[in-house]
């Protein structure tokens, strides 16, 4: 079956670099399902899993936002940050989740800031399931 590069890099460097079949992940307009071949195009990532499918199997990669570079041969995913499934950190994803549920709950303080600490669960709910979908 045909293959297509694709690379999945962060401000600190490369995450993800391999040859795979496909390539779904969601993007502001929609889900997206990206095969060898494809139309060239650039959209704006959501906070998700990027899902990567190869012989059979699936390696999984959170990505914290960013934009999808879609060219015929290659794929090139600009992230803010982003972790493969088998290197999260569960225990820091939930304590994040539980400090951005608290800081949302605290409706008392004028100082919380409600957007960043929406985007904070966002980011650590999206961890978490992406290393729960690992094992």
């Amino acid at each position: 079956m045909k293959t297509i590069k694709v690379s999945v890099v962060t401000p600190d460097g490369p995450v993800y670099e391999s040859d795979v079949e496909m390539v779904s992940t969601k993007a502001e307009s929609g889900e997206l399902g990206i095969l060898p071949g494809h139309i060239p195009m650039v959209a704006p990532l959501q906070i998700g899993a990027v899902r990567l499918k190869t012989q059979g199997k699936t390696d999984l990669v959170a990505v914290n936002g960013g934009f999808v570079e879609v060219r015929p041969d290659k794929v090139t995913i600009l992230a803010q940050s982003a972790e493969q499934a088998d290197e999260i950190d569960v225990d820091r994803a939930v304590r994040a989740k539980e400090r951005a549920e608290k800081r949302l709950n605290d409706q008392k303080r004028e100082s919380v800031d409600f957007k960043r600490a929406e985007l904070a669960l966002q980011r650590a709910l999206n961890r978490i399931n992406v290393s729960d979908k690992h094992f």
